[in-house]
């Protein structure tokens, strides 16, 4: 009888368990994040807890929600996009800019909000075109690319609007161009419109990325770009469409805040771009590229707005929202680099080295 044939089955060591434990709390942070802010929050104050303020703080992270989910097809494609809060302040203000009346020929037209809408989403998606154009094409890194862009799209913000702000975009029944607060103040079975917006956004996303060839393409090309092209995948194409699409979601979220705050103005969304960051790597998105999932975006986008609100409600100043945003980029981009290490594989004790 073989030694091999002595060896029995024992139970499974603690370090094991131990490890499959920290594995699990690593790879569900977001999940248990939330739980504890709503846990602690609600302790601290007994107006936390409740639905109608649960639906106005999910009001409030929907607009985050929103260019989170642009946010994270740029970075599933090993890009980056610093413009997205630039370009959510400058399409509310081109928003802005229609709902007042473009005059031509000596004539005022009030275009109905329908196409206000429209042609805001239209523009928001040009803008990204250019930073896809900038970054596929012309090989300019996201990085610069897209700081450019925050810079030119802010700056055509100020200068339409002169600085100011324009305030009382309800319209008026007589110039038929009323309804566009409808975004910001309508519910549906009690539930914001622009929270029922961000949950058809996120289906639609989960559903490309999971049950479309471009969402192979897109988890491939950010994988490793050079073996998805040999592959046949149209990395460029992908680029350009990943870009498009997030400044879509942004002007989105502008159209949802300006509908909100019913006026617009060149400063909104100034940071906005970071807090999209944050809600993609807390939800366990690698900054590498090719690893990340909607799930966890939609969970990180909670976990921030949940977080913010709740340092509000309990008196907390709002200067701290960003110390606090800031620790928690910081935070989640170690447990990302400590989730996806490569740990380098053990040769057999019997293996000669080559």
């Amino acid at each position: 009888m073989t030694n091999m044939q002595n060896i029995k089955a024992g139970p499974v060591p603690g370090g094991l368990r131990n490890i499959e434990i920290g594995r699990l709390l690593l790879e569900g942070r977001a999940f248990f994040a939330l739980i504890v802010i709503v846990a602690v929050f609600s302790a601290l104050s007994p107006n936390y807890f409740t639905l109608g303020n649960f639906l106005t703080m999910a009001s409030h992270v929907a607009i985050f929600g929103i260019l989170a989910v642009g946010m994270l097809l740029v970075i599933l494609n090993g890009g980056i996009d610093l413009s997205v809060g630039s370009t959510l302040g400058l399409c509310g203000v081109v928003a802005g800019f229609l709902m007042q009346g473009v005059t031509v020929g000596g004539y005022t037209l009030y275009p109905p909000v329908w196409v206000v809408a429209v042609l805001t989403c239209v523009f928001g998606a040009l803008i990204g075109l250019v930073n896809g154009v900038l970054v596929a094409r012309f090989k300019v890194p996201a990085f610069v690319a897209t700081l450019g862009v925050m810079y030119v799209a802010r700056g055509a913000a100020l200068l339409i609007t002169n600085g100011l702000t324009y305030n009382n975009l309800g319209g008026k029944p007589a110039l038929g161009n009323t309804g566009f607060d409808w975004l910001g103040f309508n519910h549906v079975f009690s539930v914001p419109i622009g929270v029922i917006v961000l949950a058809v956004i996120a289906i639609v996303a989960n559903v490309v990325l999971a049950r479309t060839a471009f969402g192979r393409w897109l988890y491939a090309s950010g994988g490793n770009e050079r073996a998805a092209e040999l592959a046949g995948v149209p990395v460029k194409r992908v680029q350009v469409s990943v870009y498009a699409l997030s400044g879509l979601c942004a002007a989105i979220a502008g159209l949802i805040l300006s509908s909100q705050l019913t006026s617009a103005g060149p400063t909104a969304g100034l940071s906005y771009e970071l807090t999209a960051i944050a809600a993609v790597v807390i939800g366990g998105a690698a900054l590498t590229g090719g690893r990340g999932t909607l799930r966890g975006t939609m969970l990180g986008a909670f976990v921030i707005g949940f977080l913010s609100d709740g340092l509000v409600i309990v008196g907390i100043s709002s200067y701290w929202q960003t110390v606090f945003t800031g620790a928690v980029i910081v935070l989640a981009v170690l447990l990302n680099a400590v989730q996806y290490k490569r740990r380098p594989k053990k040769l057999p004790k019997n293996a000669v080295p080559a």
